[in-house]
């Protein structure tokens, strides 16, 4: 007699395509901001858009929005990385337009300032004309149809660049590069934006404020950080710190002509420079503003001297230059 068997049966659930979420930029009134030279990923799968597409065939639509700078100018959409979905009865193209508008997101107050564009792969659109400073304008980027297929719904990044939007150097600016000598200080001087963040902030007197001092111990390249129009830029200055006096460490005023005097050529350019040396005593044996007239040691028996050097000039004092010289007879 067998013992009776015991089936089991596994009620698997039915495997139901994946849905893709509406994303909230097909509406115009949440279009996405879109910040100078900064890609963006998007995605238009899923898409609802009430306003049909103004590049026609297509659908699927998602908004972006920019503000041109104080300039204005042409300006290009990039759409690049597009990656659809390998489905039989689905398209795999993009399209892009660039619009003009009042803000009210009706479809009567667009009108296109770029050609419709279209590829599967990577394209740009560029105004066709140079658009007007200090205006925001749309894109809306759509999915295309060939023949009968249906709207492509794609992954996608996209960006925006070009002299009408383009804002580093044009509406905000960290400032020139500097040269300073070591020890010295620099006047920074940020423009444009609202607010700023300085970094390193090691060596200055502010780290937000548009205009710090900066006392770098060596040379640095400094980042300042803004908003403008709900974006973030930053731009960057570089303060060069140089030796301005590398003084040899030993002289032979022995009357040959060779090496008889304690040389600064990289006083020539100062005229307020201040030397003083001293004994190893701490007796001051030379002073002098200006450098007209070369130490010689006259008068000094052979030993090592120590000297201390202030390059000043029209922008103040630098921190004094130590060092020590030999005489050699």
């Amino acid at each position: 007699m067998h013992a009776p068997r015991i089936v089991l049966f596994v009620l698997l659930p039915l495997l139901a395509a994946p849905l893709l979420a509406q994303p909230a930029n097909d509406d115009c009134a949440n279009a996405t901001n879109l910040c100078a030279q900064q890609p963006v990923a998007g995605n238009n799968g899923g898409a609802a858009n009430s306003i049909p597409a103004f590049c026609q065939p297509g659908g699927n639509s998602v908004w972006y929005h920019f503000t041109t700078n104080t300039l204005g100018g042409a300006v290009t959409v990039a759409i690049s990385g597009i990656q659809c979905p390998n489905v039989p009865t689905m398209s795999n193209g993009l399209s892009a337009v660039i619009l003009s508008g009042d803000g009210s997101c009706t479809p009567a107050s667009f009108s296109t300032v770029s050609p419709c564009e279209t590829d599967s792969v990577a394209f740009t659109a560029t105004t066709t004309g140079v658009l007007t400073p200090s205006t925001e304008y749309w894109i809306m980027v759509s999915g295309a149809t060939y023949g009968s297929l249906s709207t492509a719904e794609c992954p996608f990044t996209i960006s925006v660049s070009g002299p009408g939007v383009d804002v580093v150097n044009v509406d905000f600016d960290a400032g020139p590069d500097q040269r300073i000598p070591e020890g010295g200080s620099a006047q920074l001087n940020a423009t444009g934006g609202t607010g700023y963040v300085w970094t390193p902030n090691s060596g200055l007197s502010g780290d937000h404020v548009p205009d710090p001092i900066a006392r770098p111990s060596g040379t640095t390249v400094y980042t300042v950080t803004t908003q403008i129009n709900g974006c973030t830029y930053t731009d960057t200055v570089t303060v060069e710190v140089v030796r301005l006096i590398n003084p040899v460490n030993t002289f032979t005023p022995n009357g040959d002509g060779i090496n008889d005097v304690w040389d600064l050529p990289g006083l020539r350019d100062y005229p307020q420079a201040e030397v003083e040396i001293y004994d190893r005593w701490g007796q001051r044996v030379f002073h002098s503003i200006g450098y007209k007239e070369p130490f010689d040691g006259a008068g000094l028996p052979t030993a090592t001297y120590y000297w201390y050097i202030r390059v000043n000039d029209l922008k103040g004092s630098s921190d004094p230059y130590t060092g020590y010289v030999t005489i050699v007879r």
